[in-house]
């Protein structure tokens, strides 16, 4: 048996090529070497379940051959409506070339909503979100990272049933992964009444995939083309604050009508292809103009995943932090970030900046707020304010920067959502949902303990000792 696991371990070793010629980080490449040479074959199958972080080639090149974008404009990569021409020209300069900006980093156009709706928790995201399928009439576009099997699950899948069975297209797309628990049986009514669903990516070893890496984090809901929701959420009982052990749920989701809920339906089409190989592209799918009211606040569509090498999302958050210079206010799931995000953080801090970070205490992963704290010191002493929320789970992911940036989506600031998940957020100019958003984060902090520097500088060494162990293992997590 020896001899056995002896040879596995150095078997293992033939990890070790794959691991360099994907060309991570050097962060990233030593962390992952040193678990498969001193981790003995728990490492590498840790490895192959979760370190590569770019998707398989034949499945990268299915994602290449359909662009919702580019079969509706032709192969424009970033062209923008003339509604959202027209607002940006009313914009500072300094606003307006800070959006082309992240428009050249997204490689996607500045687009407009006729009108942004901020929703707080469940109890106002899910009766919005049930109201619109009710009155669906042509189709019901649906992706959720979890959507559990419980009462909660069970009333949203019989109202999605209810709409096909009224002769609305249905499409859901789950993730494998954040949907584990989800049984297809589960869905047989939804399927029987003419409804469509897809895993994304599921963990399958009979259709040979392996891989715990490349999630569908993202949560989108677009309604007959209009309506729009894109946020934090998912579908479950935990949402609605009915799981007494994780207790109350604090999130954000936002709808939003216009020409971005256009642009948003191309990244829905996308991802569909991706997991069916159903090109969505007909007309009806995206309609114009249907609520004949004028653009009222540029957005701008965040997107982030393996197959997206220029890491969008960071460099939008560091621009974001670049640009501000009053105060930028975070929200964040999780916090494990990299050093080109502290130094952001850092310097906007040192430039006089109100730099707040807001993050959840209590999470369904304790180690990762281990590892958070571990750089809470260096923040704490270029001047950032840091927030634990331990009233429940705060799974908000929000951005206000200055009076008159916002940002919304399934991003954290954490390895995960910065390279290997696919996410979506959504960032905007507008004064008015700049301040709700501010207002929301004010009473969150009310709800928080602050960090003091010097009560956390005595916190106990085997505090410490855990932070410093589990810190190395950052880029994995």
């Amino acid at each position: 048996m020896k001899t056995f696991l002896l040879v596995c371990y150095f078997a293992s070793w033939a990890f070790i090529p794959h691991l360099l010629l994907l060309k991570k980080r050097p962060a990233a490449t030593l962390a992952w070497l040193w678990a498969i040479l001193f981790i003995p074959l728990l490492g590498a199958l840790a490895y192959f379940a979760i370190g590569t972080d770019r998707l398989r080639r034949q499945r990268l090149k299915r994602r290449t051959l359909f662009s919702a974008r580019s079969s509706r404009h032709r192969g424009a990569a970033a062209t923008t409506d003339s509604a959202t021409t027209g607002l940006l020209k009313g914009l500072p300069r300094r606003d307006r070339q800070f959006l082309q900006l992240l428009s050249r980093i997204n490689q996607l156009p500045v687009s407009s909503a006729e009108n942004l709706r901020i929703l707080r928790n469940a109890e106002e995201f899910y009766p919005a979100l049930e109201a619109r399928i009710r009155e669906a009439t042509h189709h019901i576009h649906i992706e959720f990272y979890i959507w559990n099997a419980d009462e909660t699950g069970a009333r949203f899948i019989q109202l999605l049933a209810a709409a096909a069975r009224r002769g609305v297209l249905v499409r859901l797309l789950l993730d494998g992964v954040g949907s584990r628990g989800l049984d297809e049986e589960v869905l047989e009514e939804f399927v029987e009444a003419g409804g469509q669903f897809s895993w994304f990516q599921s963990l399958d070893p009979r259709r040979k995939r392996f891989f715990l890496n490349l999630r569908n984090h993202r949560k989108l809901q677009i309604i007959d083309g209009t309506f729009a929701f894109v946020g934090g959420m998912n579908i479950g009982r935990e949402y609605e604050g009915r799981d007494t052990e994780l207790g109350h749920w604090s999130d954000v989701q936002v709808e939003v009508t216009g020409p971005v809920a256009c642009e948003l339906q191309e990244v829905f089409a996308d991802d569909w292809f991706f997991a069916t190989g159903e090109k969505l592209s007909a007309a009806a799918f995206f309609p114009t103009n249907t609520t004949h009211a004028p653009a009222h606040d540029p957005v701008h569509i965040v997107l982030g995943g393996p197959d997206r090498r220029n890491e969008p999302i960071s460099k939008s958050i560091v621009s974001l932090l670049n640009e501000a210079g009053d105060r930028v206010w975070i929200a964040t799931g999780y916090f494990v970030p990299d050093d080109v995000l502290l130094a952001a953080l850092e310097l906007a801090a040192h430039r006089g900046v109100d730099v707040r970070l807001l993050i959840s205490e209590k999470n369904d992963h304790p180690w990762l707020v281990t590892v958070g704290r571990s750089y809470y010191g260096q923040l704490l002493a270029a001047g950032v304010r840091i927030f634990e929320y331990s009233a429940g789970i705060n799974h908000a992911k929000i951005t206000v920067a200055d009076s008159q940036w916002a940002m919304i989506g399934s991003a954290n600031l954490d390895y995960r959502s910065m390279r290997l998940n696919f996410e979506l957020n959504l960032l905007f100019h507008s004064p008015g949902q700049n301040a709700v958003l501010a207002r929301i984060l004010e009473t969150d902090f009310a709800l928080c303990l602050e960090i003091d520097p010097p009560a956390f500088a005595r916190r106990p060494f085997r505090q410490k000792f855990a932070e410093a162990a589990l810190r190395p293992l950052s880029p994995m997590l």
